[in-house]
């Protein structure tokens, strides 16, 4: 870094996302990314939005709130459009932690959430998961702070229930639970229709995942009117246009093809089953997984050597290396095709002597 970066950030450490090659020779089962493409209504809407591209988007995103409303159940005012989810859990962090009101989440989940509390100089309060990596929600009643859940939780892909966020909830009223249901398309029971009756309740939703469209850079706040004004006051002080006019044209598009979407994770799902039997026939544990991924441990190979030996072999997986999990990997779930190819490089690899210690 220079000599002119702020001495505020020079314990920062910035998030680090997965790798993404260039040239594609890659089984790609490293980023949670949709093996299909985004549906067509979606792209034709977007083209005929690009060709107003020296005009500035609709900082209200009206046409796209008033689309996702209809989608999730709510209120138009109940709903804020972001880029990506990722900019809503920002917005979260600057609107509702401080020095007097830290965040607080589990040692092992999304790792912006300590990266965004770093940069914003929030003091942060980290809860262990159990041995099993559950989430222990005894542990997150009374608290003093706000709280962020990624529900099914990022890298284990386990989840709680709407009974026990609801539990959640209820013993924190005076402080925002943030729920982030980046996967919340693969499985897991969603709290939105909590929004109604819960005025601390934040979720978040990426349209990365299920709706292909990671690359287009699209999520959703879900709350209360009072904290969606809150986070829109953040949103109006850093870009009011934040959403181009493509990606709300797209995001309108995936939403009106929604049956197109259910099917394809309907297909992730299955895929996730197919993967999950047939690694635990090649002696591997995995968590209870209600995401778009895998997390997997075998009895016999470090995740780092999974890891090596399967890039080697032209399959991209993640592996992280904190301690308590860095025997696993996680798996993106793909087409069955790509599903299949790995399994045939597992096996290759698998078949091969151990690296020494």
């Amino acid at each position: 870094m220079s000599r002119f970066f702020s001495d505020k950030y020079t314990d920062l450490e910035a998030y680090t996302p997965g790798e993404q090659p260039r040239d594609m020779q890659y089984v790609k089962l490293n980023t949670n990314e949709s093996p299909f493409p985004p549906p067509r209504r979606a792209v034709d809407r977007a083209a005929e939005a690009a060709k107003r591209m020296h005009l500035y988007c609709d900082p209200d995103c009206t046409a796209l709130t008033k689309a996702a409303a209809e989608y999730f159940g709510v209120g138009r005012e109940q709903v804020l459009m972001t880029n990506g989810s990722d900019e809503i859990l920002h917005f979260a962090f600057m609107a509702f932690c401080d020095d007097a009101c830290p965040a607080i989440f589990p040692d092992i989940t999304y790792g912006f959430y300590p990266v965004f509390a770093d940069l914003e100089l929030i003091p942060v309060r980290r809860i262990p998961l159990r041995e099993d990596f559950t989430v222990d929600p005894a542990l997150y009643m009374e608290n003093k702070g706000t709280i962020f859940l990624a529900n099914p939780n990022a890298n284990t892909g386990i989840a709680l229930s709407r009974k026990e966020i609801g539990e959640i909830l209820d013993a924190n009223p005076d402080h925002v639970v943030v729920i982030d249901e980046a996967y919340g398309d693969f499985g897991a029971e969603s709290v939105i229709p909590l929004t109604k009756s819960r005025d601390n309740l934040l979720v978040t939703r990426t349209f990365s995942k299920g709706w292909s469209m990671a690359g287009a850079r699209l999520g959703v706040g879900i709350g209360s009117p009072g904290l969606m004004a809150d986070l829109n006051t953040v949103k109006y002080s850093t870009d009011p246009y934040n959403v181009n006019s493509m990606t709300q044209a797209a995001g309108i598009g995936a939403l009106e093809a929604a049956e197109e979407i259910r099917e394809n994770c309907a297909r992730i799902v299955e895929n996730r089953r197919w993967t999950w039997e047939q690694l635990s026939r090649r002696g591997f544990t995995l968590t209870d997984s209600a995401a778009n991924f895998v997390f997997a441990r075998h009895e016999k190979r470090r995740g780092q050597e999974l890891y090596e030996g399967l890039k080697e072999r032209g399959v991209l997986v993640r592996h992280f290396s904190a301690k308590r999990i860095s025997d696993y990997i996680r798996i993106t779930i793909g087409s069955r095709e790509q599903m299949e190819r790995l399994m045939r490089e597992l096996d290759g690899l698998l078949a091969e002597e151990p690296a020494a210690e």
